[in-house]
This record gives structure tokens, C-alpha cells and sequence, in this order.
């Protein structure tokens, strides 16, 4: 305590925050990179005309309420305050569109990465890169955006993702972490900056419409992990903390997405190496050593954060429905006046679902709340099906919507491996595993890999951040990303690793057959409701 204390009246604790979908986070961390404070704060997105956003009055206030947050936990628990920071690291949810004008201002509504708009420029764009372009990503936005003739789209200056924003907005410069940047614009792993060629035909294709900028000047510059990527100014401390307390002239890392600091949070940045983020969506990165030869529209191409290129499986849903029936079983509980601890259901409630047969017994559910890429499904309806002859237990519900809950994400990794794709050992994160044993061995089965979750596991993407300022700080001549994490941060780390279960794995398998065939039954339900 007496340590940590030091760490920060002597300004060598290093920040890191996340804005995620629901929560934003912040961690401090000590001189041994361990987590010596924390501080959250709920947020939701709201649909606005047509399109999820938050605002920036939400952006701002969440920020400041996370820091007062933190510093609040800092004063409890050692009796002092935050003034000065060894270095801060700005992270977020990836892809949308952030758009100003010459004077920084902000010409529409943040669209964010749950809008499923774009289809139409997705393709076209796909098609004219031989590339993938997901409809999360940002060029996917912009080009929406020009075929809809929306005016703003003259008087665009500068585009960015969240991260890269509040980035900018605290220490003037408009620039982005590699990670972040691969889920803007299609990024070269070889010259560690946006692919020209597809650049050059992005202009040529908008060509006639006579913008007054070309792609390449409107997107923020590339920066590595490792690099400096400005000082936090004046501003940008209010920003930050309306306290007045914070100093300026911090060093800030490369602002990078939560892709990219789930895959340092959990060690994953070297070839062969895998992690998967499990809550309100789902997705798994493995790191290639390679791209793949085909072109698919299921699989994101990004990279790490050192720039190593990444295969991303990307699912909208993943827990949002299972959390939804553990609270209606609570209600069930509180209407026979029996108390509801919420931790001790989803214990009672994730081990009911191992209780059951390993095929769900006939049992099918869907947890689409939104729309899924991988699965053709345009509008989620959340659906749980059965046949007259299935057997309708509590055991094989539970299972079937732990099941349900993976089924997007077995489809995309099933792309994978045909493509060649070896994964060794992917490391878990997220809400899905908060249950110990139960979500890795569900994941294990889904995945059909081994599935290890380390203790740091629950500090998420504000960790991982927080390691790519020290990073920064501390990187010795010529040392990688992945070598830095390895001997100086998860060296003596400890955690449990799940092996796929025979038996879990042919269930998952029978599962998925009936998966696969109601999907025209989830479609249908979309149309229709």
C-alpha cells in the first residue's frame, strides 16, 4: 500500500481508459503494471434518427465521471490525490464515423459500430479492393454517406474513431493507434500505413463528386505501439478531470481500439496466438503470420497494435439474451419473496446448463438482439425453439442459450479453419466467463480449442491500454510488443486453462446443425415482427 501510495504522489502510475459500449473504464496501474486503483461508469447508446450514437455531452460527462470515479478509489484507498501520471493511454470501441469540419466541429451524430447501414458501400467497396470491408468500418460509413448524398460529406476535414477523438481532443494531435487505424481503412502490414492502392481507388471512385479532399488526408496518421503520440495539454487535463487537480505535459501512447487492447490484455499479439472477448458481443483474434488467400465477408483483417495482421471473428450478440433470462428468474424469485443475489444466479443458473444433455435435448436459442453478418440475419429477434419431442429442462434451456450464445461465432471460426487457421490456445475475456469453469468449457467446445483464463483477466481493455502507455515508457531498443508482455508482464502470471471435452464438442456439433437449418425461422421472425 505504502508502494502504490508513492507510485502516485511521485506521478509514475500510468492511466488507462476505456470507453466501451455500456461501460467506461479507468485503471492505474504501479511501477510492477499492476492494477493499484480503479474507477467505471455506466453509459448507453441510444438510437437517434436512425442510427446508435452517443453524444458528445455523453462522451465528455462519462469521461469525467469515470476520472472522478477513479481518483475518488485512489483517496480511499491511500488518503491522497492524483496530480501527475508517468503516461495515459486513450482506448475505445472500434470503427464508426467521426466527422469534422475545418473547425473542429462535428458534422453529424457519432454513428458507432453497432449501425448496420452501410450494406450498400460494404459491398461495393469489397468488391472494388478485393478486400473485406465489414459495414462496422469507418470508409464503410463514409462511402454510405456519399451515396446517400449527404451534404457533410464536402465539408469533411478530418474523420477518426472514438478513441482517436478524445485523442485528439486532449492533446491536439490527429493521430491513431496501427490497430485501431486497420478497422478505419484497410492498413498495408508491410509499410505499417493505410494500403495507397486502395486509397487511390477510393479517390478515383468519388472522383466526379468533386470533394474538396483526397481519403488519405482526411484519416489521422498512423503511430505504433511504442510511440509517443503527444502530451496531454491544459485543455485537455480539464478535459479530463474537472477537479483542476490533473497536470499537463503527460505523454499519451497511440489511442488504439478494444480489439487491440483485449489482444494485449491477454497476451496475444504473437503469431499463433489467440484471445476471445465474451459479453455483449463476441469476437476472436488470431494473429497471422499470413493474410488469408480468399476473401471473406465474414472475417475482419486488422492487426495488433505492433502491426502484425489479425483475423477477426466478429459476433453483435453474445450475452445480452442470457442475461436477460437470469434477471427474469430472479424476478421469479422476488415473486415468491425469496431474495436474489445476482452473482449466486448465474452460478446456479450457468452450472444448471452443464446439468444438461450435451446436444441441448432438442432445445434451440437465438440471442439476437441486433442483426448478424456471419449469419445473414438483418433484424435480431431474440427466439427459443423445440420440437414437440424435445425435453424442455431447465437444464437444457440454460444450455441451449449458453450454446446460442456462441453459435455466430462458431460459424465465422469454421471459415477459419478451413482456410488453414491453427490456434494452439486462445485466452478468454469478458462477461461469459465471469462464472468459473462453465464459459470456458462452453467456449473449449464452441471453439474446439483449448480456452485459459488468466486472473487478470476481468481488468479488460483499461489494463491493456494502461500496458501500451507503459510500454511506451519502458520499451528497451528493438524490443517487441509481444516480448515486453511476455517476460515483463505475464511472465509469473497465473490462471486455469479448460480443455475441450469430447463429448461437449459432438453436442455443440449436433447443436449447430439445427442452428444452422432455424436461421430461416430467425430471419422470417425479423420480417415479420
Amino acid at each position: 500500500m505504502d508502494t502504490a501510495k508513492e507510485c502516485i504522489e511521485n506521478g509514475k502510475a500510468v492511466l488507462g481508459i476505456e470507453l466501451g459500449s455500456t461501460r467506461i473504464k479507468a485503471v492505474l496501474i504501479d511501477q510492477a503494471r499492476i492494477p493499484i486503483a480503479s474507477g467505471s461508469h455506466e453509459w448507453e447508446n441510444r438510437l437517434e434518427e436512425g442510427f446508435w450514437t452517443y453524444s458528445l455531452e455523453d462522451i465528455w460527462e462519462g469521461l469525467r465521471a469515470c476520472y472522478r470515479s477513479l481518483a475518488k478509489d485512489v483517496r480511499r484507498r491511500y488518503g491522497t490525490e492524483i496530480r501527475r501520471l508517468g503516461a495515459i493511454g486513450v482506448s475505445a470501441m472500434m470503427h464508426g464515423y467521426m466527422a469534422f469540419d475545418k473547425d473542429g466541429e462535428l458534422l453529424v451524430p457519432f454513428r458507432t459500430w453497432r449501425n448496420g447501414t452501410t450494406g450498400p458501400a460494404a459491398d461495393v467497396l469489397t468488391e472494388l479492393f478485393g478486400y473485406n470491408i465489414p459495414e462496422r468500418w469507418s470508409i464503410a460509413h463514409l462511402y454510405q454517406a456519399v451515396l446517400n448524398g449527404e451534404e457533410h460529406v464536402s465539408s469533411i476535414a478530418f474523420m477518426t474513431t472514438l478513441a482517436g477523438y478524445i485523442h485528439w481532443k486532449v492533446t491536439g494531435q490527429t493521430v491513431i493507434g496501427i490497430g485501431d487505424a486497420s478497422g478505419m481503412f484497410p492498413v498495408d502490414t508491410e509499410t505499417k500505413d493505410y494500403d495507397r492502392a486502395m486509397a487511390e481507388k477510393f479517390d478515383d471512385l468519388t472522383e466526379e463528386r468533386q470533394y474538396p479532399w483526397k481519403l488519405r488526408d482526411i484519416l489521422p496518421r498512423i503511430r505504433m505501439a511504442g510511440q509517443e503520440a503527444g502530451v496531454l495539454t491544459e485543455e485537455g487535463a480539464g478535459m479530463i478531470d474537472d477537479s483542476g487537480q490533473l497536470e499537463p505535459g503527460i505523454p499519451l501512447c497511440p489511442p488504439e481500439g478494444d480489439a487491440g487492447t483485449g489482444m494485449t490484455a491477454t497476451n496475444s499479439v504473437a503469431v499463433g496466438t489467440g484471445n476471445v472477448s465474451a459479453g455483449t458481443s463476441a469476437f476472436v483474434m488470431a494473429v497471422l503470420d499470413k493474410l488469408p488467400g480468399n476473401v471473406h465477408r465474414e472475417i475482419d483483417l486488422v492487426t495488433t497494435p505492433d502491426g502484425s495482421p489479425v483475423a477477426m471473428v466478429h459476433a453483435n450478440n453474445c450475452t445480452s439474451e442470457l442475461n436477460a433470462w437470469v434477471g427474469l428468474f430472479g424476478q421469479v424469485l422476488e415473486s415468491f419473496g425469496a431474495k436474489s443475489d445476482t452473482r449466486q444466479l448465474y452460478q446456479v443458473l450457468y452450472n444448471k446448463g452443464l446439468e444438461g444433455e450435451y446436444d441441448c435435448g432438442g432445445v434451440l436459442s437465438y440471442g439476437f438482439l441486433s442483426g448478424e453478418n456471419i449469419a445473414r440475419v438483418e433484424k435480431g429477434r431474440p427466439m427459443t425453439l423445440r420440437t414437440p419431442g424435445s425435453r424442455f429442462t431447465l437444464a437444457n434451456f440454460m444450455r441451449s442459450h449458453l450454446y446460442g450464445a456462441l453459435g455466430t461465432l462458431r460459424m465465422g471460426m469454421d471459415i477459419l479453419y478451413r482456410e488453414g487457421v491453427h490456434i494452439e490456445q486462445i485466452y478468454g475475456h469478458g462477461g461469459f466467463f465471469k462464472t468459473p469453469a462453465v464459459g470456458q468449457r462452453i467456449m473449449a467446445a464452441a471453439l474446439e480449442t483449448p480456452v485459459a483464463v488468466l486472473e487478470t483477466a476481468g481488468e479488460g481493455g483499461a489494463w491493456g491500454i494502461a500496458l501500451l502507455a507503459d510500454y511506451m515508457l519502458h520499451k528497451k531498443e528493438g524490443q517487441t510488443l509481444g516480448v515486453y508482455l511476455s517476460r515483463t508482464v505475464f511472465e509469473n502470471s497465473k490462471g486455469s486453462s479448460v480443455e475441450p471435452a469430447s463429448e461437449d464438442m459432438e453436442g455443440f456439433r449436433r447443436f449447430m446443425r439445427s442452428f444452422k437449418a432455424g436461421l430461416a425461422a430467425e430471419r422470417m421472425a425479423g420480417e415479420v415482427l
